[in-house]
Formats: C-alpha cells, structure tokens, sequence
C-alpha cells in the first residue's frame, strides 16, 4: 500500500467517523425539539446515513489494503487468509469489527429520526463515539505497553472526540449558514442561537484540544523540540498547531464578534451583511479544519522517533 493510498484512507475516515460522531451530537446540545428532526434544521438521516455508508466502506478498504501490504499477496484468494487473521487476532482488526458494529447501529438509529429524534440522535452520536474511538488502535498508542499505553489510548481518545465535535459543529454551522438557507430572519435568528449555545461547548471542546494534544505530544515524542523540528513530523505538527492557533482567533472573532453583530443586526431589522461575514468565516474556519484532519493522517504514518535516529 502506498503512503499516499493511506494517508488518503485515513484521510476519510477520519473525517467521515467525526462527523458521525460531532453532527448528531450538535443537534443534541444546540437544537430543541422538533429542530431535531431530519430536515427541520440539518438533513441528519441523508447526511448520517451516507456518513455510515462510507465508513463501512472505507473500513474494510482500509483493513485490505493494510493486510495486502503487510503480507505481499494481492490476489484476493491468496490475500483472504491473511485478512482473516488480521481482523481476528489483531487488536487493529478487533477495533475494526468494533467500528463497523457501532456504524451499523449508527445506521439503525438514523432511520428512527422522524419518531424519535432526541433519541436517535443520543444512539447515533454514542455508537459514532465508540467508532471514532476505535481509531486509538491505528495510532500511535499501540506501540506501547502496560500503563503507558492505557493512558495514551485514553489520551488519543479524548482527542478524537473533542476533534470530532469541533468538526461536526463547524459543519452544522457551515451547512446552517448557506447563502440559499440565511434568507429569512427566523433561520438568520436559529442560527445566532446555535452560535450562543455553542459558546460553553466550545470552549471545553478547545481545553480538551489543547490539552490532550500537549500530553500526546510528550508520549509520542517526549519532552524534546529540537530534533524534532527539522524532521517531516515537527514540520507537519508546526503547521498543523498553527492551523489550529488561527482556528482559534477565528472561533474568537465569532464569539466575541461576529455573533454580538449579528445578534444586533437582528435588534435593527438590517443583518444580511452580518449573517453574510458570519458565514465566510465559518467557512474558513471549517477549511482550516479539513486540513488539520488531513495533517493528522498524514502524521499518524510517521515515526518521530526513526527519523530522528536517521538525522
């Protein structure tokens, strides 16, 4: 398997299993009622169900292309054996039938949202949790061993959860914020609201962030900087933190701004051109995120530790 061929996977699923976890969770904590409801505000069974759909995909893709390369063989009948034992007697193939049970039930839950909202949203965001967890296994943490490796898998955990909700918030707003869907004032006012309570979320979103991102830094790499910094993965990490320090000013400028101007616009009867600057800088925002989302699949290939050996 190419470098490129798995970063591009982990790529997607670390995006799709995000947002299957951030999306319906938005809808529980920054919608009410019948907003929860598929269509009312978000498309949650469309948008959920080929969240699922692609996940399952790329899940198996991902384990195929992982055992072909660790076992040479590309003929499907020659590779078949080889997956067998992969998925059973790995801990990354027990955490892939994990994620593919808890996409499924992702996917059940999804259908019972016009019945039940709150409920299948609670049931989505849960079982895309644990399948969003499930990728710990395929990350550095499972290189270590005893203690060590309980606390780096609950680190990288909480940070995939945190990164999950950010992301899936970031695109309820992003998709909230259309040009065609901001024309009324009732849909311009959800959207001010969404941003309020976001606000508390956010910002333990943010601790969690930054915090479980410093402590895996330190199990990954420990507490050096120097070497680190002239090697592919220090260059990556450097622009993946400065993606995520300008991530930050923008989340400020919506709080401290931008969301204070809208809210006022509205008072005055005049907020297309607030609800308009809103929505350009949600949008970078959310740009700023995919590619953080990209930088980490692409640092999850890399051993800091070789190639500062082969400095």
């Amino acid at each position: 398997m190419s470098d490129w061929a798995s970063i591009a996977l982990r790529f997607f699923l670390y995006m799709d299993l995000m947002l299957l976890f951030g999306v319906p969770l938005f809808g529980l904590y920054c919608l009410k009622g019948q907003e929860r409801v598929s269509g009312s505000v978000l498309p949650f069974q469309s948008m959920l169900a080929q969240t699922v759909a692609l996940g399952v995909l790329v899940s198996v893709a991902s384990m195929v292309m992982m055992t072909s390369a660790m076992s040479g063989e590309a003929d499907f009948a020659e590779l078949r054996p080889h997956i067998e034992m992969m998925v059973l007697e790995t801990n990354v193939g027990l955490a892939s039938i994990v994620r593919i049970i808890a996409l499924v039930v992702s996917g059940l839950a999804v259908i019972f949202n016009p019945r039940a909202p709150c409920v299948s949203l609670l049931v989505t965001a849960i079982a895309g949790g644990i399948a969003l967890a499930s990728l710990a296994w395929n990350g550095h943490g499972a290189m270590d061993e005893g203690s060590r490796r309980f606390w780096h898998f609950s680190t990288d955990i909480l940070h995939l959860l945190a990164a999950g909700a950010w992301l899936g918030a970031l695109f309820a707003f992003a998709w909230m914020a259309r040009l065609n869907t901001l024309k009324t004032e009732e849909r311009i006012r959800l959207l001010a609201r969404a941003i309020t309570r976001f606000e508390i979320v956010g910002a333990l979103i943010v601790a969690l962030i930054a915090v479980t991102g410093i402590v895996n830094y330190l199990f990954i790499v420990g507490p050096k900087l120097d070497n680190v910094i002239l090697s592919t993965y220090g260059i990556l990490l450097i622009f993946k933190v400065g993606l995520f320090a300008g991530m930050l000013v923008l989340a400020a400028l919506n709080r401290f701004h931008l969301g204070p101007l809208l809210e006022q616009s509205l008072r005055k009867g005049e907020y297309q051109m607030a609800a308009n600057r809103l929505r350009r800088s949600v949008l970078v925002e959310l740009s700023a995120a995919i590619l953080v989302v990209g930088l980490v699949a692409w640092l999850g290939t890399l051993s800091p530790d070789m190639e500062i050996t082969s400095q």
